[in-house]
Order: structure tokens, then sequence, then C-alpha cells
């Protein structure tokens, strides 16, 4: 049977449109292609004989639900959520209840086994998607960093198995085109290259009411070059070089207490990025070795109207570049019934980014001055010189590591133990320099106080330093797996992992360090306010306000892969249980800060269960189902002001749904092989926004359909997303004691049509 569904995949990755028989199109989506494929080099070629909980999603699916990014997988995979807020530089991912909305993320994403070291450059369009895989569970003994609540694995397609020229063309609701153009094939039986481009536009969705214009609108362009050369048969190279640049608005924040988005300083993001990896693999009879090298460069510019008002408050700008160069060699055998995986990893990060804050004449007046110039008490007013006030912050961060890992399973009949271990060394440097020059004025309120006026009092701040953290972790794994023989693909297993997310800095508070420098120079100058003698800022004070410690954590699963042997149904099914440590939270603090803090709590737990199911009722129906289901909450958290403990942790839904029907009509005509239709539904909630959970996005679903007319030649899709028009929000917070939210996107339709020449 496999040896038929193998052949299938086979025939099926050679099409240009994802609809074949219904068999092939069928293991085409539920199936891994590692079989045919040169890219499986950590996991096993049969995903889905893991012990892990994983989602397989082929290109039928891919491309009737017409996913292009990583945010498009939401909800398909149980327990995944990754919600659309804000830009391409937002990629908060939440499985089973942890989760990051800045700096590190909890979900590692590799590329054609390229490693994406940056979180702000995981959402980005990418055409020909072959497959995705989504892992779910700390992969932190063979990934390291980074990945304690999944791992996402995106391969492209490959010249050795397809050839020809793939274009795709679409339009759709807001003005939205998407439009590629992709060449495949073969210079001799051993070398094969690829050249494909990408671009798509749209307006936007939501409308700034300061000016009147859409304040989400984007140009989007990539290009990617891919070469597949296998020199014999014992040794395959493929390298796979990615250029992409985004042009974004973004930040669509309403303000609640107006019911509108509004505000009048500029808000974009901007993200240019190469990226070129090279994969070796050399196999040497039950033992293969394999390289895997990446260079990635990332130019990205974010600037913010920070209180998202029509007001003159504050702007922020984070301007970044980063060079990332990444090593692994990896080396895995077999000796009968013993099978290991080991491997050295290697890491190097340099990142320079500048982050002014600049408090505009309502800002300085609202929360700076008028703090001074309210109070009864103080005698004194005081007055700024001039309508900006500029707190900038320049930064070098430079991060590296090594890691050694090695993973051993033995199968004993029908049982198979595996148990691994990794050993990861990471450093972590950042160099600060912080700049403040202003000048304020100081008189009496009341002209009978005998204070003298003082004008031109200045101030000017230029503090720089080193913090620096070294982390040495220990991240072990290991698992038990029962197979029934006689149906291939059947398990139940169990397993335990520690997994790890990196500490670090958080670049945005120091706004606030410098905010307090800038009190404390004031504060010398005015005795009859407290001062006397404001102190210095120290390291250590700076390092108790950025630095952030890492989260780990220990996930207890038992799960289940189920399939029957006429090969009509496939499923799986996992319960876990989390124990979280130091989960690093992103919150935004009381008053009048103008960052974002990452703070860690205490001890948080989640548990849940997830189930998935892929059932074919008769030959030309196909039914899909994932069900995730987490609670996850605080056991012992107080963050100084209140004790949180027992409260939801904000951000993580409980519950993630996904269920799809697909009919396929066969046509006995020339210029058409068959029309497919599809409906789905996909829903998410509730989620809590804050830790006091007191306010909260309830459980909601989103329809969407698509009629697909398809031929070997070409496929014209008409699809619909949310068509019931449902309202949801997809992010709210607090900010200057300010709340504001933003909504999902209404009803969209569209039309795609893809050729094969």
């Amino acid at each position: 049977m496999i040896k038929k569904l193998s052949a299938a995949l086979f025939a099926s990755a050679s099409l240009s449109v994802s609809a074949a028989p219904v068999s092939s199109e069928w293991a085409d989506t539920t199936l891994n292609l590692n079989e045919v494929s040169v890219t499986a080099i950590k996991l096993s070629d049969k995903v889905d004989r893991l012990p892990v909980a994983s989602t397989v999603i082929g290109r039928g699916q891919i491309e009737r639900l017409n996913i292009v990014t990583m945010k498009s997988v939401s909800e398909l995979a149980p327990n995944f959520y990754i919600p659309d807020y804000g830009s391409r530089m937002t990629s908060s991912i939440y499985v089973r209840g942890i989760g990051a909305r800045i700096d590190q993320p909890v979900v590692g994403l590799n590329v054609d086994n390229v490693p994406y070291m940056n979180k702000d450059n995981y959402d980005f369009d990418m055409p020909d998607i072959e497959r995705i895989e989504v892992l779910r569970g700390p992969q932190s003994t063979l990934y390291g960093r980074n990945t304690m609540g999944g791992l996402i694995n995106i391969y492209t397609l490959s010249p050795m198995r397809y050839q020809g020229v793939r274009i795709s063309a679409e339009y759709a609701t807001a003005n939205s085109v998407k439009a590629s153009v992709g060449a495949y094939g073969k210079l001799n039986d051993r070398l094969g290259m690829s050249l494909s481009a990408y671009f798509t536009h749209t307006d936007g969705f939501f409308r700034n009411r300061y000016n009147g214009k859409k304040c989400d609108k984007e140009n989007q362009g990539s290009f990617r070059w891919k070469t597949v050369w296998n020199p014999s048969a014992s040794v395959s190279v493929e390298n796979a070089a990615s250029f992409q640049i985004s042009r974004q608005g973004g930040y669509p924040y309403e303000y609640i207490e107006t019911g509108e988005i509004s505000y009048n300083d500029t808000c974009y993001y901007r993200r240019t990025s190469v990226a070129d990896g090279v994969t070796v693999r050399w196999r040497l009879g039950d033992v293969s070795l394999s390289s895997i090298t990446s260079l990635q460069y990332t130019d990205d510019d974010m600037t913010l109207d920070q209180d998202f008002l029509p007001e003159d408050y504050f702007t922020l700008t984070q301007a970044k570049r980063e060079w990332a160069f990444t090593q692994d060699f990896i080396g895995r055998g077999t000796a009968g019934s013993y099978s290991w995986l080991g491997g050295l990893f290697g890491f190097y990060k340099h990142t320079r980014m500048d982050a002014p804050v600049t408090f505009k004449e309502d800002g300085i007046s609202h929360l700076i001055t008028g703090n001074v110039n309210s109070n009864n008490k103080i005698p004194i007013r005081l007055d700024w010189d001039e309508d900006r006030l500029l707190l900038d912050s320049r930064f070098t961060n430079p991060v590296y590591g090594v890691a050694l890992y090695h993973q051993s399973s033995l199968e004993l009949g029908r049982w198979e133990l595996s148990l691994g271990l990794r050993l990861d060394v990471e450093h972590n440097r950042l160099d600060y320099h912080s700049l403040c020059n202003t000048s304020y004025t100081i008189s009496p309120k009341n002209p009978m106080i005998p204070i003298p006026t003082m004008p031109g009092q200045t101030v000017d701040i230029d503090d720089d330093g080193s913090l620096s953290e070294t982390f040495v972790e220990f991240l072990p794994k290991i698992s038990a797996t029962y197979s029934w023989n006689d149906i291939p693909g059947n398990n139940v297993y169990a397993s335990v992992a520690r997994g790890y997310k990196a500490g670090g800095f958080n670049t945005q508070m120091f706004s606030n360090v410098l905010q307090q420098r800038l009190m404390e120079k004031m504060m010398e100058k005015m005795p009859s306010m407290g001062g006397g003698g404001g102190q210095e800022a120290s390291e250590v004070n700076v390092k108790d306000v950025v630095a952030y410690k890492p989260e780990y954590s220990y996930n207890y699963e038992v799960g289940a892969h189920l399939a029957t042997a006429d090969g009509r149904f496939n499923g799986q099914a996992a319960l876990f249980y989390i124990d979280c440590r130091d989960q690093q939270l992103t919150c935004f603090p009381d008053g009048v800060s103008t960052g974002r803090v990452m703070t860690n709590a205490g001890k948080t737990r989640s548990f849940g269960v997830e189930l998935s199911a892929t059932y074919l009722p008769a030959d030309r129906w196909r039914l899909t189902a994932s069900y995730g289901y987490t609670n996850a909450k605080f056991r012992d958290y107080d963050d100084g002001h209140d004790d949180w403990s027992g409260k939801y942790i904000p951000y993580a839904p409980s519950h993630t749904l996904f269920a799809g029907v697909t009919y396929t009509q066969p046509l006995n005509v020339s210029w058409a092989d068959r029309i497919v239709l599809n409906a789905n539904c996909r829903g998410v909630g509730q989620i809590y926004w804050n830790e006091e959970n007191t306010v909260k996005q309830p459980f909601y679903s989103l329809i969407g359909a698509s009629i697909s007319l398809e031929h070997k030649n070409y496929s014209l899709i008409l699809w619909g997303e949310n068509l019931t028009d449902a309202e949801y929000d997809t992010f709210y917070f607090v900010s200057i004691s300010n709340a504001f939210l933003q909504h999902g996107k209404k009803r969209q339709t569209g039309i795609t049509l893809r050729l094969n020449i």
C-alpha cells in the first residue's frame, strides 16, 4: 500500500494543478513527500509515524486554500494560531498556550532546510510551495533555541521533480493583486534549476480617518533561484537563494473610546532581505553525512505613531540591519534495529539598530511638564524650550552559539525507544549608546514665591555601556512508540521533552531608561523638588530593566497515529501537559511608558488535547477536521503589583478548529478534467487580552469556500474567505492608559488562475 501511495505522490508532484485522482490528492495532502525528496535531513522519511504531533499540508491543499504565507496555516494544525495584526514584522505564533509577541519566537522556521534566525522575518509570501510540515511540542533536542513550541518546515518545488513554466495571477478584494512566474528545468540528468518571481499589491483593508487613506496598503516582491545538482548517485547538492522586498503600511489600531482608527503621524514597515542556503548530502550505505550552510541579511525599518492618536504625543523608529550565519553538520545511520543521528550546529548573528523615540508637543506637555505643573505641591513651573524631545538609542547586538546533539533509537519488536540530548551554549552581548540633548526653563508658579526664573537649563546625556549573558542548556528528550506492523502508520507513543527559548535584552525599554536619566538630571537642578543629587544610572540598573531570562518547559505527551488498511482514514490524537518556568510575556507597562517590556512570569502550566483526521467516505469526497483545546494558566505570577496566579495566559486561544469538505466531479470534456468544490470553517477563541482576564475575544468562526475548474494545463479558482462577514478582533493592548484593538479582516473574494506551460 505504501509503495502505491508513494507512486501516486510522485505523479501528483509532477502536475501543475492540485487535483488528481482522489487517492493521489488525498496522499498529497496527508503524507510526507520525503520518500521522493532529498530534503529530509534530521527527520524520519515518514513524519506521520514519529512520536510527535504533526500536520503535513501538501500542494493540493495549499493551492485550494490559497496558502502563500505562514499565517494562512493558522488553525489548520490543532492549537496552532498566528493572529493577523500590525504588520509583517508582527509574526506572533501561539502553540499550546505559549507564544511570543516580540524578540525570540517559540516556533522555529526552516525553508528548504535554511533556519530563519529572526522572527521579524517570518512573514513573507512564497509561490510554488510543495509542502508544509507543522510539528507541535518541543523540537529543541534536534533544532535548539526557540523551538520549544514546535517547528515549521517549508519545502518549495524542485526542478528535478517538475519541469515546465508555472504562471499564476490573482485578483481579490481591496484591489489585491498577486502574480508569479516560475521556470523549472533540467540542464541534464544530474542538474536542475528553477527561477521564480513573485509580486503582490493591496490597497489595504483599514482606513485612517485622520487623513482618509488606507493605512495597511502594501507592495511586495521576491525572487528565488534554486539549483539541484546530483554529481553522483550518493551525493546531492541543493542551493536556494532568495531576495525579498516589502513596503507596507500597517498598524490599523482602533482607539476604543472613539471607535476609530485615527492617527496623524506616518506608520510603516519596510523590509529587504537576502538569504542563501546550501544543503549537501553524502550517502555511504547505511550512513549519510549532511551539511546545511546559510547566510542571511535583513534590513528593516518600523516607524510608528506610537500613541496612535490624532495628537502629537510621540513616535518610534526601529531601523535594523542584521547579518546571520548558520552551519549544521549532521550524521545519521542505521545498524540493524539501532539508528542514530548526531550533529554540530553553530551560528553567529550580528544586529545594528537605531531606535529613537521622539516626544512631540502634546507628549511633552501632557506626559512630562504636565505632571509637574499640575501638582500643587510643587512650587515651580516647568516649560520645555523646544517642541521636540529626542531620546535616541543605538545598539549593536552580536549573538553566537554552538551546540552538540545526538539521538539514538532502538527497535524492540513493535516497540521503538528513542533518547536524545543537546548541549547548547549561547552568548548574547548588547552594546548600547543613549543620547539626549535638550533644555528647559524653570519659573515660579506664584510670583510671591522667592524662586528665581532659570531659563535654558540644559540636559546633555551621552551614556554607553555593554551588557552580556551566557546561557548553557541541556535539552533532553525521551520517547517510546508502539506500532501495529500489519497496518503501517498505526502507533501510540509517549514522550517527555525539555523546551528552551533564549533570553535576551529588550531594547524597546531603553527609552524608559533614558527618561529616568533625564528626570535624574533635572532633579539635580531642582532641590526644592526633592533633588540634591540624582543618582547616576548604573549598568546593574540598566540590566535589571532590559534583560530577561530564558524560558523553559517540560512537555509531557501521549498520542496516537491511526490509519485504516484501505487508506480511507488517517488521523492523529494527542494529550499534553506543559510545565513552564520563567515564561516570557510581553507587557505594556503602566503609566506613560513609551515601550513594551519583556518580563518573566514565575510558573505557568497548560494542558490540552489535539485531534485531526482525514476521511474519504466515497471516491469523490474528502473530509478533513482538526481541533485543539488548551487550558493555559499562571501557577505563580506576581508582577510586584498584582498576583495573577490562576488567571489564563493572555493572547493564547483556548480552542482552535478547522473543518473542510471537498467534492471532485470528473468532466468528460477536452478543456477541463474536473470541477472541485471546497468549503471550510476556521474557528478560534476564547482569547484573553490581559493578565486580569477582564477583556477577551469570544470564540468566532470564519467560513470559506472555493470552486475550481481544473485541467492538466491550468486551474481557475473562485474563492471566498469570511463569507459571513463575521466581526472579530485580532489584537488588543493598552498604552498610556488608552485602549486599542485591531479588527479582523472583513469578507474577501477573489479569482486565481494558474497555468502550466
